[in-house]
């Protein structure tokens, strides 16, 4: 069956934390190990509450404020740090916005309440046909469900369709409801076996 979508993840994939220093400084100013300030952010009750929509992002910084017994009045200033050696990948999006004029493209992310709003700053909002974004949804990757809404949003099958994602569970979710999916390692490797696919109209 012939491609008509892609889908692709967000963090880890068109962002990814390409500079460990900022997060480091940050771990050794607050005293504590580089992964656990990364599994108090990303992996506490708060962070998969936020991501469900259960609360806001701005209540999932402030749970993690006061667990580093910090002043709420710090956490823009953490967060800034902490996310301070993200880089967004430029020429990915560009290369999404070339397959665009061919192919429906979509976002399906596991992220807070304030992803959409970024991503409108951050200029790039104009790849997508639609983002699914599990705040907004109140569903996570790997539920097939969040798949299923992408493809209805898109009015595409699963068949017709190749998801990109960093997480082996992610694609391994997609790849269960018939979804194309690749597992993304790296720019090139991701972009080759994508075009791979596309020229082979899987």
């Amino acid at each position: 069956m012939t491609v008509r979508a892609i889908f692709v993840d967000l963090g880890g994939v068109l962002v990814r934390t390409e500079f460990q220093a900022p997060r480091q400084h940050l771990a050794e100013r607050l005293g504590l190990e580089y992964e656990n300030v990364v599994k108090l952010v990303f992996e506490g009750e708060t962070s998969e509450q936020a991501s469900l929509g259960r609360i806001s992002e701005e209540e999932h910084w402030a749970a993690v404020m006061r667990r580093l017994r910090l002043p709420l009045s710090d956490a823009d200033a953490v967060r800034n740090e902490f996310f301070a050696g993200d880089v967004v990948d430029r020429e990915l999006l560009d290369h999404l916005r070339d397959l665009h004029e061919t192919y429906k493209v979509g976002l399906i992310s596991n992220a807070w309440s304030g992803l959409r709003p970024w991503i409108v700053k951050q200029k790039f909002d104009d790849v997508f046909d639609a983002m699914i974004i599990s705040a907004e949804v109140g569903l996570m990757k790997p539920d097939p469900r969040i798949f299923e809404l992408a493809l209805e949003k898109l009015g595409v099958t699963a068949p017709e369709s190749i998801f990109l994602d960093d997480f082996k569970a992610h694609v391994d979710g997609a790849r269960e409801i018939g979804i194309h999916a690749i597992q993304f390692g790296a720019h090139d490797q991701a972009i080759d076996e994508l075009e791979k696919m596309l020229a082979a109209g899987m």
